[in-house]
């Protein structure tokens, strides 16, 4: 991990949920590497990395960021099982 990556990551969560409507909407271009879905995986990794009373604390944040960016993502119905990303991957904004 590097220096302020788990508020880079937060930050990121808290611009897309900025975005008014219902739905996440989806970039005409893929930007790999800032993309929600890829500051999740960088909170993921956040986790591995914490004593327990702070992974404690971000796993709480996270599972409310999860429900939110659940609710604002819909399944995506090309999703294959095989892939080796995380479940938010398994989600698609609308375009």
């Amino acid at each position: 991990m590097w220096p302020n990556a788990v508020a880079n990551a937060l930050a990121r969560f808290e611009w897309a949920f900025t975005q008014p409507g219902r739905y996440l909407n989806a970039s005409e271009v893929c930007s790999p590497g800032i993309e929600v879905e890829d500051a999740r995986d960088d909170l993921e990794s956040a986790l591995l990395h914490l004593p327990p009373g702070a992974k404690r604390d971000l796993g709480r944040l996270i599972t409310r960021l999860d429900e939110e960016f659940e609710r604002r993502t819909l399944p995506e119905p090309n999703y294959a099982e095989w892939a080796p990303d995380g479940w938010c991957w398994t989600r698609m904004r609308e375009r």
